[in-house]
């Protein structure tokens, strides 16, 4: 049961990913004629120098990325993936073309479309998916560089397929707004992606270790970790209580340590993905 409920919340998650992509392009990109990016920007490309169609390009090229980015993916992503792409492609091309044309200012159609999109494709990769394309050269590159962002990873991408398009075509104004499309774009993915996953952590330097971390876990709820380390001056032997919090508890644990030391030296710095109990548990993140 539990399976078919999971498996119903995909497809739905499924379905509004490719409703808030087909906003993006079909309200906003295609009336305001920005220019593609990912590997259908590169099928138009393809299609303006030699004439080949679009359709058997996006194909032709997908087939080589598919096979060269599988051993790093996975077969569980590659069938999410498959999964996704099926349903938000048939979403975009069925429900696009009914969907009402903004031809209103440019800047505010790059920056709805630049949000929706945004907003889509973070639904899918924060369930371990993807609509195919770029994103597989995405998350081939954020495995073996996990330190990058999926947001700088895609604008990096987009923007050079935008850029090889001006400079064919010669569209400058086409150029500026594509990139500030996928500026926005990269920017509420990662938003979504790592705002979502972020907290604070604190650090108590104290000399009531114990006090402390029973006081937080009683009256906040959360726990903490007592770690060892000594002065740098003085190399006198110090207890740090360390606690990873949301944003709202960790007013109150600061407010919990002075109160049990008042003498309490207190650190709060922003950690940008919080995973484990009491968080987000691996398999939610697709890290597992």
């Amino acid at each position: 049961m539990k399976k078919i409920q999971k498996g119903l919340l995909e497809i739905l998650a499924d379905v509004l990913c490719g409703i808030l992509l087909a906003i993006a392009i079909y309200s906003f990109a295609i009336p305001a004629d920005f220019p593609m990016a990912g590997v259908s920007g590169l099928s138009l490309l393809f299609y303006h120098l030699f004439g080949l169609p679009v359709g058997v390009m996006t194909v032709v090229l997908n087939i080589p990325i598919a096979i060269f980015c599988y051993r790093t993916l996975g077969k569980s992503f590659y069938i999410n993936s498959l999964r996704t792409t099926l349903i938000t492609s048939f979403i975009i091309d069925s429900l696009g073309p009914k969907l009402p044309a903004y031809h209103g200012e440019l800047i505010l159609a790059a920056i709805c479309a630049g949000v929706f999109c945004g907003l889509g494709y973070a639904l899918a990769f924060m369930r371990n998916s993807s609509t195919g394309g770029f994103d597989f050269i995405m998350m081939t590159i954020r495995c073996y560089r996990p330190h990058l962002s999926l947001g700088r990873i895609a604008f990096t991408m987009d923007v050079a397929v935008i850029f090889i398009s001006g400079m064919l075509f010669g569209d400058v104004d086409a150029v500026l707004y594509g990139i500030i499309l996928n500026y926005l774009y990269t920017t509420v993915l990662d938003r979504v992606l790592y705002g979502t996953n972020s907290g604070k952590l604190t650090l108590i330097v104290t000399e009531k270790p114990k006090e402390m971390v029973r006081t937080i876990d009683d009256k906040s709820g959360r726990g903490a970790t007592i770690l060892k380390g000594s002065g740098g001056y003085s190399g006198e032997e110090k207890s740090v209580v360390m606690c990873a919090s949301g944003k709202k508890e960790m007013y109150r644990i600061r407010n919990l340590a002075h109160e049990v030391d008042k003498k309490a030296f207190v650190i709060i710095v922003e950690s940008n993905e919080v995973i484990g109990e009491g968080f987000r548990l691996p398999e939610e993140t697709g890290t597992a």
